[in-house]
């Protein structure tokens, strides 16, 4: 005797009747699918966007009246893309935040499977992170890792708040599902050493003189930091624009993130054009046409997953769409 669903499927006069069985059984013919599964080129709901420093400075001074480090585990704002009811990836696999400790305070130590990273925008002596017992300055200016699994905390001696950017792979964590996350069973970290240099740790000091010694493209110089083996899901890198140089980047499959590290400019992503300046954040979704220009002597700095997307022999580069016939309402901001 047959099973009853299959008895079912074979009671079935038409596909009117064929489709509501089929759909009980969790599958979906494939000639009858609610939305596209395959497409020509690269597609995505994720929008070009700026954020200000000083808007998010602004937004952290404000929550720092009401909440401190003993009420929420990191004082920060993520900087979301509005798609669907997203309130915290930036891009498809990367997130940015704006954080500020103020002084006397510390964030406690915990750990989890994404990887960090912070360029610290505004930060004096005293300031400073732990990441498996190793203290680590937060000083303006420095770039500092936290890969995945290391117990890190922040704290903060000095006498100003200090501000930073955080940006973290959580996203691509989310996608692929292997998230663990661990509070430290003491809250904080004892300090066993505080070397002079680590590979974790890159002050303007040593970064800067290497990118003005790093080759020159019209005007624009790259500077790739040396992370990979650290943190392998992203690609860091460092780039300098000479006042009033700038470059069409065309676009490719990967999605990035820049934050300015000192200077003016304009960038152009697909449909929107931005004035940013230092501390901004600019994100730059997967085939994205985008094109930066200096206004003045800048440095950004730039996170990309191309190397996930290598490895998965994803990645793909495409020319820039042809510009619309239409002119552009920020044309003149590119006029040197």
């Amino acid at each position: 005797m047959s099973e009853p669903v299959i008895e079912q499927l074979l009671a079935t006069t038409g596909l009117d009747e064929l489709y509501p069985v089929v759909a009980s059984l969790r599958m979906t013919p494939g000639w009858h699918k609610k939305r596209p599964s395959l497409w020509k080129e690269p597609r995505t709901e994720f929008r070009p966007l700026h954020w200000r420093y000083d808007v998010g400075r602004a937004a952290l001074d404000q929550a720092g009246r009401w909440i401190g480090t003993d009420l929420a585990e990191r004082r920060n704002y993520l900087l979301f893309n509005p798609v669907g009811d997203n309130d915290y990836d930036t891009v498809r696999t990367l997130v940015v935040a704006f954080q500020m400790i103020k002084p006397g305070e510390y964030a406690r130590a915990h750990r989890h499977t994404p990887n960090a990273m912070r360029l610290i925008l505004d930060a004096g002596p005293g300031c400073y992170t732990v990441v498996d017992g190793i203290k680590l300055p937060m000083r303006t200016g420095d770039f500092l890792l936290t890969p995945g699994g290391c117990w890190h905390s922040h704290y903060n001696e000095g006498e100003a708040s200090a501000y930073w950017i955080d940006v973290l792979d959580v996203p691509l964590v989310h996608l692929l599902e292997p998230m663990f996350f661990e509070d430290h069973p003491d809250r904080s970290q004892k300090v066993v050493a505080e070397p002079a240099g680590h590979p974790f740790y890159f002050p303007p000091q040593r970064t800067l003189p290497a990118l003005a010694a790093a080759p020159g493209d019209d005007g624009v110089q790259r500077l790739t930091l040396e992370t990979a083996q650290h943190i392998p899901t992203v690609d860091i890198s460092l780039l300098k624009f000479a006042a009033g140089t700038g470059r069409d980047f065309g676009r490719n499959t990967a999605s990035r993130v820049f934050a300015v590290v000192a200077g003016r400019g304009t960038a152009r992503i697909g449909e929107l054009t931005a004035q940013w300046a230092r501390g901004d954040v600019i994100a730059v979704p997967s085939w994205s046409p985008y094109e930066i220009r200096a206004h003045e002597d800048a440095v950004l700095l730039e996170v990309c997953d191309e190397p996930v997307l290598r490895k998965l022999g994803f990645y793909r580069e495409g020319a820039r769409p042809e510009a619309p016939e239409h002119s552009h309402p920020s044309d003149e901001a590119f006029e040197s």
